[in-house]
């Protein structure tokens, strides 16, 4: 087990080790520019947005004082200083010792334990601080492998249990195993209201919400999706359910249940209310069972529920998990 960093809190852009400082004296030529202009001309490696978000976070001084306005006009023989930090995106692929449990590992695979708030890949608005960033730090030699040995995702603030190759040859055959939907991956979650007492299936497609891009729906343009839903209690207006995936596509589960009139508790992005003292959608990778990549050997692996989760299933269901 790894426990180092929060991947909440990246580093600030100021401070970024490769930082450089560049300064110079603006030629008569660029006699009321506006400030980012000029800094283009400065730095013509970077883009001009960037440029403005260093202008934003206080790194540009025209005449010795901060700049912060990029409109700003500049005068013929002001000095010029800029600290040029990289791109948030720069970040993306860099090694971050994250806390990153391990709950299995030899040559080809591992087997983490994802925490609640943790994102698994960097995108726009978590360039750093991800898992990739993690495993990255964690296993150096797979920085040679695409998306660091990442075969599948779960959601930033779903926890629990993932497969990543550590191999080329595993991450191949992991990525056919689950296209092939011969990795079973199970959770446990919360839902509002009452979703009956009999097993059940949800097939409705998956695919992007037309009125908000953040945003997953059951839409008939969607890609196949297939969710095993099996009620366990309910109580206080709150179901317990183990769901089983067929299929792995964005949102699944939270967009199924949902679809039904049943989000999960405290999943605002479809409709879940906080409940149970649950700051975060309840959901939980508590199983997974596949082949080894390599050996064929059969694996099975459980996670039990986080603190947040497992008092909130108890309270439900009056058993621990």
């Amino acid at each position: 087990m790894t426990m180092a960093g929060d991947y909440r809190q990246p580093p600030p852009a100021d401070l970024a080790p490769d930082a450089e400082r560049r300064e110079a004296g603006i030629p008569h030529e660029q006699q009321g520019w506006r400030l980012d202009k000029a800094l283009v001309a400065l730095a013509p490696e970077f883009s001009r947005s960037h440029l403005q978000t260093l202008i934003a976070q206080g790194l540009v001084e025209l005449g010795g004082v901060p700049a912060r306005t990029a409109s700003k006009r500049v005068q013929a023989g002001q000095r010029l200083a800029v600290v040029l930090a990289p791109p948030a995106e720069a970040s993306a692929f860099l090694p971050q010792p994250l806390p990153i449990e391990t709950v299995y590992e030899d040559e080809h695979l591992r087997i983490i334990n994802k925490p609640a708030g943790l994102v698994v890949h960097p995108a726009p608005g978590n360039w750093s601080g991800t898992l990739l960033n993690g495993l990255l730090a964690l296993d150096p030699p797979v920085a040679a492998l695409p998306r660091a040995g990442i075969v599948h995702r779960l959601d930033k603030d779903t926890s629990g249990l993932m497969v990543v190759a550590r191999t080329l040859v595993a991450q191949t055959a992991l990525v056919r195993a689950m296209a092939a939907r011969e990795i079973h991956r199970q959770y446990l979650a919360l839902a509002h209201g009452d979703v009956g007492a009999a097993p059940f299936s949800v097939t409705v497609p998956v695919g992007r919400d037309p009125v908000s891009r953040v945003r997953m729906a059951a839409v008939a343009s969607g890609k196949p999706a297939r969710t095993d839903v099996t009620p366990v209690a309910r109580q206080e207006g709150v179901s317990a359910v183990v769901c089983v995936l067929h299929t792995g596509r964005t949102h699944q589960i939270r967009v199924h249940l949902s679809h039904l009139g049943h989000p999960l508790v405290a999943d605002a992005v479809y409709g879940g209310r906080a409940a149970l003292g649950l700051t975060r959608q309840a959901l939980h990778a508590t199983e997974l069972a596949l082949a080894h990549p390599v050996t064929g050997v059969p694996l099975r692996f459980h996670a039990p529920l986080p603190a947040d989760l497992a008092q909130a299933w108890v309270t439900i269901t009056g058993e621990t998990r």
